[in-house]
């Protein structure tokens, strides 16, 4: 009977062994497992970084280019303003110089005029 305890207790033995590998093959794989992972992390993390400051930068552009053309756009406002005024001042002055053709420019013009739009 001691032969049979023995086997049993070398049996036992080897299934422990057996199972620290298991336990110890699942823990290396699982540790490998989570390295890849938190790698793979870091890789997508930095790609979204680098994606973020790329389209701040193209928002910042954009923003600065909106903004040129804003100012262009009040500066020739402003220019055609200060042109039909100083139009302007030299009808009026025409008219004060020259009352009489004035008016007779005036007339001709909306006599074409009436005749433009009548057709």
């Amino acid at each position: 009977m001691a032969d049979v305890t023995g086997g049993q207790s070398r049996a036992n033995d080897r299934i422990d062994q057996s199972a620290e590998r298991v336990k110890h093959a699942t823990s290396e794989a699982v540790a490998r497992t989570k390295q890849v992972v938190n790698e793979t992390a870091d890789k997508v993390e930095a790609g979204v970084h680098h994606a973020t400051d790329k389209a701040a930068g193209a928002v910042h552009r954009a923003n600065d280019k909106a903004a040129d053309l804003a100012d262009r756009g009040r500066e020739l406002r402003d220019d055609t303003m200060d042109k039909a005024d100083a139009w302007m001042a030299q009808a009026r002055a025409y008219v004060r110089e020259k009352p009489l053709q004035s008016i007779a420019i005036a007339v001709g013009a909306g006599w074409l005029l009436g005749r433009i739009l009548r057709r």
